[in-house]
């Protein structure tokens, strides 16, 4: 699966995290010229990454079995 930008929003709540400072401009400088902004980026790389996990997890589970 592909990661896409979705501009869909979604109810929130609000949580602290530290990313580090060449992190933040690679998304940054990524975003630019999208519709897109960096707490949405970072939501649907989450979920991307959860997703392909689970995928993961499903596939080795069939594996074994």
């Amino acid at each position: 699966m592909a990661f896409q930008l979705n501009t869909e929003k979604k109810e929130s709540e609000t949580k602290t995290i530290r990313f580090p400072l060449p992190l933040i401009n690679k998304i940054e400088k990524y975003l630019e010229g999208t519709q897109s902004n960096f707490s949405r980026f970072v939501i649907q790389a989450c979920e991307y990454v959860l997703d392909e996990l689970e995928d993961e997890k499903k596939k080795q589970k069939e594996k074994n079995n």
